[in-house]
């Protein structure tokens, strides 16, 4: 039978293990950033880019590998730099690269596959920046035209 009290307790052990730390494993590499940036894909990773060059434009996920401080991880409330005139805010309201798991996210332009390697522009990665992961971009499901955001967020650059 199932009582209040050992819900109660089952609740707070999930609560207890959500706090467990996780496993990233890193599928490729930033090789040279700039307009054109070069993307190397581990060759155990290679077969997963079947058919993303049928997308235009994609999602990629890294690591910010210059603020995998343990200071940089403590951040929590940001002035964000790059947009004139914006307040301090939460860093979860940013996209600050200083935050608890320095996880970056991008839309870039897909503009070729070559072996294990993505040429793309557009993003705003580091070289050496570790790749966490891959996604296509769908206009669908990843654009939100009558989204809400603050009027500071209106300015700057676009990531």
């Amino acid at each position: 039978m199932i009582t209040k009290r050992s819900l109660a307790r089952r609740r707070h052990e999930q609560a207890v293990n959500m706090r467990r730390k996780g496993e990233v494993t890193f599928i490729g590499v930033v090789e040279e950033a700039g307009e054109l940036t070069r993307v190397r894909i581990f060759p155990e990773f290679c077969v997963g880019l079947q058919s993303l060059d049928r997308f235009s434009h994609i999602l990629l996920l890294y690591w910010f590998h210059l603020r995998d401080q343990e200071e940089d991880r403590r951040v929590l409330q940001v002035t964000p730099r790059r947009h004139l005139g914006a307040p301090r805010v939460g860093v979860f309201s940013s996209r600050s690269p200083s935050r608890p798991n320095p996880i970056g996210l991008c839309v870039t332009k897909l503009v070729k596959i070559q072996d294990c390697t993505l040429q793309v522009r557009g993003l705003d990665a580091s070289q050496g920046s570790p790749i966490v992961d891959i996604k296509p971009y769908i206009p669908r499901a990843d654009s939100i035209p009558e989204a809400r955001v603050p009027d500071w967020t209106l300015g700057g650059p676009p990531t």
